[in-house]
């Protein structure tokens, strides 16, 4: 028999960063907090957290934490089912799902607004680079995510969402400054270049496809949807930006277009586990829906 205690121990911890924060969260003390995950760790004979700032889960511990999440979502559909089961503080059920910054700041609200409506579910989002949201369903520590990884995950299921296309945009001023002899290959090498992290490479897929050019180019980091475009309406950089995100300001002027005005579409897709939930697949319908309805289609890929 599986002490879920200590696994629920385990799994706040890793949920929440730290041993403080999980105590607070399951209404003990650190001190029992520690105690089961170590005696958890003794039992099995393995490391199940790198303890630090914050505390992350070992590919051991990532595993037993992803059977840990799926228990207690099984476990509120009974409680739901039969809710005399029901300890005297249990709250709504949490579903994990990782999601990149740009979905959450354009389409992905009104999905988690109409699951929230139709459950009462909560939602725990892990913000992720798109390309890299699939790696967290691998890992376990989500059942779901929004990702532009086409690979399918074991044990999951995919669905293809459609497209967010991002144009090349910068404010006049800027263009003025930095591509007064117009965009090229050159001028672009030059201009400084705003970038969401390390592993973002819309900037460098637009410029290799429209110019057919690499970059290295001045180089702001802003790990921020809303702060990308702050910074590019600032005039500090160009920018690769949602078109939901930047029509507004093309309408009045406040940014306009790189040549040579091509449109650059990321397709996402949607992948969950295959655990047999209710709330994940009324999460699952949320976001189809939704998706139909605010996503563009996606290209078919070419033979």
């Amino acid at each position: 028999m599986l002490d879920y205690p200590s696994l629920a121990a385990l799994a706040a911890v890793a949920r929440e960063g730290s041993f403080e924060k999980a105590a607070a969260a399951l209404g003990v003390t650190p001190s029992a907090v520690s105690q089961r995950v170590k005696g958890l760790e003794e039992r099995l004979g393995a490391i199940l957290l790198t303890r630090g700032v914050p505390c992350r889960p070992t590919e051991i511990g990532a595993k037993l934490c992803a059977h840990v999440e799926q228990v207690r979502l099984l476990e509120g559909e009974v409680v739901a089912d039969l809710p005399g089961l029901a300890g005297p503080a249990v709250g709504p059920s949490t579903i994990r799902v990782a999601v990149n910054a740009d979905s959450v700041s354009t389409w992905f609200p009104k999905a988690a607004a109409r699951f929230a409506a139709e459950t009462g579910a909560m939602l725990d989002l892990v913000l992720e680079d798109e390309a890299h949201t699939a790696d967290r369903l691998r890992s376990g520590e989500v059942l779901a995510a929004v990702t532009a990884d086409p690979t399918p995950v074991a044990g999951c299921k995919t669905y293809p969402l459609g497209a967010i296309p991002y144009l090349a945009v910068a404010t006049p001023d800027f263009m003025d400054r930095f591509f007064a002899g117009g965009v090229d290959a050159a001028s672009l090498q030059t201009a400084p270049m705003l970038r969401f992290d390390r592993r973002d490479g819309l900037q460098a897929r637009w410029a290799r496809d429209a110019w057919n050019t690499p970059l290295a180019p001045p180089t702001h980091w802003t790990p921020s949807t809303q702060g990308m475009l702050d910074m590019t309406l600032a005039g500090l950089g160009w920018a690769m930006t949602p078109r939901p995100l930047a029509a507004p300001y093309l309408a009045v002027g406040r940014l306009v277009e790189l040549p040579p005005r091509r449109p650059l579409a990321v397709t996402l897709y949607w992948q969950r586990t295959r655990l047999s939930a209710r709330l994940l697949d009324r999460l699952t319908q949320a976001v189809r829906t939704t998706a139909a309805e605010v996503l563009e289609a996606a290209e078919s890929p070419k033979p």
